[in-house]
């Protein structure tokens, strides 16, 4: 299996994602860094009053990468996760492409904020502009984080899927998106895996989200149906 934590902070600060991609995906144009520093320079002049915090609903929750001082469970309104975002690296390939989550119109969603120390806002934003605005797939917005009581606790950064992008893929089918989720691995693992650390992640911070609990059951059959199939 491959490695699931080579995405590191070391590795990104060396600009491992971008020789990833380049490797993987070479025809996929990237940012660079230059774009990247406009981008969020562009987004913190809109940055509210407060403390800087970062809203995590996939892979931020079990493998942040930046530094932050404290985790809350918090919940978003107007946006819920779905696995709309098509990827050829890193989880996926060009043959048979991955699927991560995103952050689409309508509903709430429950997930982690990670509170980022103001004397290092800078640089840990500069690390996760690398990481997570590698091609202009997400759309970064400032969002109200609930607490469990519906009371505002602060205002964090959230990255929403950008429907007009190249990797858009919210219109897939359910069928496809299990049979990706369970056969679409890459250079940072598997899609299956970022599932279930997702689905792991959450109910370690005393979330179950039943969606995904049920897309990871899906998946799951699918992998033990193809695994299956191959033995016999």
């Amino acid at each position: 299996m491959a490695d699931d934590f080579l995405l590191t902070r070391a590795f990104i600060e060396a600009g491992g994602i971008d020789a990833l991609v380049a490797q993987e995906a070479p025809d996929l144009q990237c940012w660079s860094e230059a774009e990247r520093a406009a981008s969020l320079h562009c987004f913190m002049q809109n940055r509210p009053p407060g403390d800087v915090w970062l809203f995590g609903y996939g892979s931020l929750i079990w493998n942040p990468t930046i530094h932050n001082t404290e985790r809350r469970v918090a919940r978003i309104e107007g946006w819920h996760r779905a696995f709309c975002l098509s990827t050829r690296a890193g989880r996926g390939s060009a043959d048979n492409p991955g699927l991560v989550l995103g952050l689409e119109p309508g509903g709430d969603c429950v997930g982690v904020a990670l509170r980022i120390e103001e004397a290092s806002a800078v640089a840990e934003l500069t690390l996760l502009w690398r990481r997570e605005m590698l091609t202009g797939a997400y759309v970064p917005h400032w969002v109200d984080l609930l607490d469990e009581h519906g009371v505002r606790f602060g205002i964090g950064i959230a990255f929403t899927v950008n429907p007009e992008g190249d990797h858009y893929a919210g219109d897939l089918p359910e069928a496809e998106i299990v049979r990706r989720l369970a056969t679409a691995a890459g250079s940072l693992g598997s899609s299956a895996d970022y599932l279930f650390r997702t689905c792991d992640g959450l109910r370690l911070h005393g979330v179950e989200d039943a969606e995904l609990e049920r897309l990871a059951r899906d998946v799951r059959a699918e992998q033990a149906k193809l695994s299956g199939g191959a033995s016999g």
